[in-house]
């Protein structure tokens, strides 16, 4: 496998891969609410391409309604994950495939669809990334993608905010990339455009978040997820306990009906390669 992004390459293959795989179910349960914005546009004769496919949810959703899905991602623990759990469920008309999507040689104008749920923000060079999609998409063909909006517009924000109190700035991502890369509708106009697509657009949606059964157990899950935990790794011990323990009285707010739920807020991508 070549790959460019490298540093995205050994998180997804290392803690942060292992963490997702092991919690395959509670990354569902805490997404999942995004997934109609997606499927609505997979019909039933589409080969359908899943970008950033991670444990393969979306993509085994999508096999059901159309003809057939190819998942792609850098990650060897999640599509391992992915391939067990669309074996176990009978899903034959579906793939998945080891790939930086940056650069994957994917066949050309072999799909009408490539669509992804928060896959899609970590690309070193979007453009690149984006124009290799669209060389994979038949003239006609579409995205749809979801994008995390800023964390001004999610309710993370106040959740953060109360770890903020006892943590230095967060530190920037090696490969200079970051979950909110792009939260500009203007940017994602002006990648997506040189990218080769037209009838770009950048629709807000949102959806509840489930985090967890109660706050602490909410806490817990959020301390260990990889970006918590790596700005939580480079404060001092101290620091980085007052923060975690910050996070329960943040957290219990949003507990209602069994659960801790959050509002989380996305961009719905759509584009058409002409």
């Amino acid at each position: 496998m070549t790959i460019v992004n490298t540093h995205q390459s050994e998180a997804w293959n290392g803690y942060e891969g292992t963490h997702w795989a092991d919690h395959h179910d509670r990354y569902d349960a805490l997404n999942s609410g995004f997934n109609d914005h997606l499927l609505q546009f997979a019909g039933d004769g589409d080969q359908v391409l899943d970008i950033g496919c991670g444990n393969g949810q979306v993509t085994r959703l999508a096999a059901r309604r159309a003809r057939g899905a190819t998942g792609v991602d850098l990650s060897t623990p999640m599509l391992s994950t992915a391939r067990a759990l669309a074996a176990a469920e009978g899903i034959a008309n579906i793939d998945f495939q080891q790939g930086d999507a940056q650069i994957h040689p994917f066949p050309a104008e072999s799909y009408d669809l490539a669509i992804s749920r928060f896959g899609i923000m970590f690309f070193a060079d979007p453009v690149t990334a984006f124009a290799n999609i669209a060389r994979a998409l038949r003239p006609g063909g579409r995205v749809a993608f979801l994008c995390m909006r800023d964390l001004a517009d999610n309710d993370l924000r106040s959740v953060f905010a109360a770890m903020a109190e006892h943590l230095p700035p967060a530190p920037a991502s090696p490969d200079g990339t970051s979950p909110a890369s792009l939260s500009d509708p203007a940017r994602i106009h002006e990648i997506f455009t040189a990218a080769g697509y037209t009838e770009v657009a950048a629709t807000p949606v949102e959806a509840e978040q489930v985090w967890g059964r109660d706050a602490q157990d909410a806490a817990d899950f959020l301390a260990a997820w990889g970006p918590t935990r790596f700005h939580l790794s480079h404060a001092d011990p101290a620091a980085a306990a007052r923060a975690t323990a910050a996070l329960v009285p943040a957290l219990a707010p949003y507990e209602r009906d069994g659960a801790v739920r959050l509002r989380g807020a996305a961009y719905l991508i759509t584009a058409v390669r002409p």
